[in-house]
């Protein structure tokens, strides 16, 4: 049974969002003490987060970068903002997906089922680590890192599982569509900005490792990952 952390100061938003986790068959828990996220986390060890923006003392996005210091499990904003800034944040500081309010509850419930699927099930990687390479850039998708000529960036699970996509089409035209279905597993609510959010973070992690210009976009076509870095001897 799959378990997930409830952190929304809502008592009556949080409370009908438990009862529907537990109606699907998963494990919820709410927290109550909103100076004790991470503690509450350390003892559930959840599967998944649902994270709301604003929080009593300190906010989703400082909660969001803590649990990303111990884990890489799904984590899902939930928030009455929905403006693009707020999105972009909630991306930029970890997160894997942003819903924002009012929300339908089934809504909710599919894009946690698709987290789950993608992280822990039919989806998720094998044991046996997995390693992409291409002209010496090499990926640990379950590491969640990146690695050229000895520098290594860590990644988000959408930065990875982007990234993955990419390396393995290399020099080749990647359709927007086409990564939208595989990063949301064709979920029809996904914000196509979203899309344009990662592709954005993934330029600055690949500048981080001295690769600039490698990420083409090719108008009305989609991406190309174009290996113009030096390869590893």
């Amino acid at each position: 049974m799959s378990s997930i952390l409830i952190v929304e100061d809502d008592l009556k938003l949080a409370q009908l969002l438990q009862s529907y986790m537990e109606k699907y068959g998963y494990q919820a828990e709410a927290v109550r003490e909103f100076d004790r996220v991470m503690e509450t986390f350390q003892d559930i060890r959840p599967d998944l987060v649902l994270l709301d923006v604003n929080l009593p003392r300190y906010d989703g996005y400082y909660w969001c970068r803590q649990i990303r210091t111990v884990s890489t499990c799904p984590i899902l904003f939930i928030s009455a903002r929905d403006g693009k800034m707020e999105q972009i944040m909630a991306l930029e500081n970890g997160a894997d997906d942003y819903i924002a309010k009012p929300f339908d509850y089934e809504v909710v419930m599919a894009k946690i089922k698709s987290q789950l699927r993608r992280a822990y099930g039919s989806y998720a990687p094998s044991k046996r680590e997995r390693i992409v390479e291409c002209s010496g850039l090499v990926l640990y998708p379950e590491r969640l890192e990146l690695t050229l000529s000895g520098k290594t960036i860590d990644l988000s699970h959408k930065e990875s599982l982007l990234m993955e996509i990419l390396m393995e089409s290399s020099s080749k035209v990647v359709s927007r569509d086409w990564l939208l279905d595989k990063l949301w597993d064709g979920e029809p609510l996904v914000d196509d900005n979203t899309l344009n959010v990662n592709i954005t973070r993934i330029r600055k992690k690949l500048s981080e490792l001295g690769i600039e210009e490698a990420l083409e976009t090719v108008r009305g076509a989609g991406y190309k990952l174009r290996p113009c870095w030096r390869e590893e001897p």
